[in-house]
């Protein structure tokens, strides 16, 4: 995630690590920001449509961001270490088509991707790039649990005419 939008390969994947899911946090995050019942207890979750504790879906989320911001940290630490070039990132004009298809119960490990499905020049800002990147969270079955598409600003390598 250090690459200049023109290093950058539709369909490559960057694997953003795995998770796994523990009463403690899932308690702990529900609390501070998602307090519903099924996210509470297993006692508060036997009745719902659940069945049994599950994370939130935005725990599923933020942990997403966590691995993704740990990546690249990691990537930048390694670009300087080698005195490569490193890309700047833009923000992200937004993002779509988020979904939690299941549930995370405690004890699941999502394994969370990254995975470049488009590019584009800037129109507006010839000296940005637009990546669209589909993310997604996939429990220890192989499963989809989360996912959305993301937009991200990327610097070009600019070549002097």
């Amino acid at each position: 995630m250090t690459a200049f939008y023109e290093d950058r390969e539709i369909g490559e994947v960057i694997e953003l690590g795995a998770h796994t899911f523990t009463t403690d946090e899932i308690v702990a995050f529900a609390s501070k920001y998602d307090p519903q019942r099924f996210h509470m207890s297993e006692e508060g979750a036997a009745d719902s449509h659940f069945g049994r504790l599950c994370a939130s879906g935005w725990h599923t989320a933020a942990v997403w961001m966590r691995l993704f911001i740990d990546h690249h940290k990691s990537e930048l630490a390694r670009a300087e270490a080698d005195g490569l070039p490193i890309a700047k990132l833009g923000p992200s004009p937004g993002f779509t088509d988020l979904v939690w298809k299941l549930p995370v119960y405690v004890g699941d490990t999502i394994t969370y991707r990254s995975t470049l499905t488009s590019k584009r020049v800037s129109a507006s800002r010839p000296a940005w790039g637009l990546l669209t990147n589909r993310n997604e969270g996939l429990n220890q079955d192989g499963q989809l649990v989360y996912g959305f598409t993301g937009n991200v600003f990327v610097e070009r390598r600019l070549v002097a005419t």
